[in-house]
């Protein structure tokens, strides 16, 4: 009799153990790992032991929430299945060699918070369904290989503070209703190919901190309006057609200096790629 209460007692330890996850995440996190070569990554999954002992990755309720899993030699294109992930709010997939185009069934991650696929190969253009991701605050998508133009479906993130899609091939102009992003602190679209005059609209996002748009196409001048961007600390426009050089701005309070041309004057500073 104690035997066999004892084999209960496993069996349900046993079971807990590996019922820590539902079987549509874990099976999209399986997916995951067969389609990036996860036998190499730095630090690897043991598919036999419990999904949360899995690195970079957390549960709660049941659910996968996080997947952090940067610099850990990712090396594939993302399943579609990682659209089964309903509840993840986190994916940091940055500095890996990730390629590809993006799946469309991101747009399935509707607790989504932070989209951080910065720093691989990824190619094709932007999928336009990102703007199905209402909760978004930080889309990092810089130093891949996007081209096109920016979706205007973005322009309906509403909740974003970090918008960074530098170093791609990215063409066209920026949309006039980004305004629309009124919650953005950081905008960056440097070492692109983008053209056409800055707008602007631009002026209207008042939490903005850090607008990088060196290295592209832009002509005409800065819009007078900038003056208003009272919160603006770093400001990149250097590289471009403009009808005047303007001296790279980072600092506090610098609004009143991004009418100075550039005169033999050079300045320093971090930009994006951590």
């Amino acid at each position: 009799m104690k035997s066999l209460k004892l084999l209960v007692v496993c069996f349900l330890v046993t079971a807990y153990a590996f019922a820590n996850v539902s079987s549509t995440d874990k099976n999209a996190l399986i997916a995951l790992y067969n389609a990036t070569n996860g036998a190499e990554w730095n630090s690897s999954w043991d598919l036999n032991a419990s999904v949360d002992k899995w690195h970079g990755v957390k549960i709660e309720n049941n659910r996968v929430t996080e997947i952090n899993l940067q610099f850990n030699n990712l090396n594939g294109e993302l399943p579609q299945e990682i659209g089964n992930l309903s509840n993840l709010k986190v994916l940091n997939l940055g500095f890996n060699k990730l390629q590809g185009e993006l799946p469309t069934s991101l747009s399935s991650l509707k607790e989504l918070k932070s989209l951080e696929l910065f720093m691989n190969r990824f190619e094709g253009n932007i999928p336009s369904e990102l703007g199905e991701l209402k909760n978004l605050e930080s889309l990092k998508l810089y130093s891949n290989k996007f081209t096109g133009e920016i979706p205007s479906s973005l322009m309906g993130l509403t909740n974003l503070k970090e918008l960074l899609l530098g170093s791609n091939y990215l063409t066209g102009q920026i949309p006039t209703d980004i305004y629309a992003l009124s919650k953005l602190q950081k905008l960056s679209l440097m070492d692109n190919k983008m053209d056409g005059e800055i707008p602007a609209e631009l002026a209207q996002l008042k939490d903005l901190e850090e607008l990088l748009l060196s290295t592209n196409q832009f002509t005409g001048d800065l819009p007078q309006e900038f003056m208003n961007l009272t919160k603006l600390n770093t400001m990149m426009v250097s590289d471009n057609n403009l009808n005047k050089e303007y001296i790279t701005v980072s600092g506090k309070n610098p609004p009143t200096l991004m009418q100075l041309q550039l005169q033999n004057a050079t300045a320093t500073m971090d930009i994006e790629k951590e």
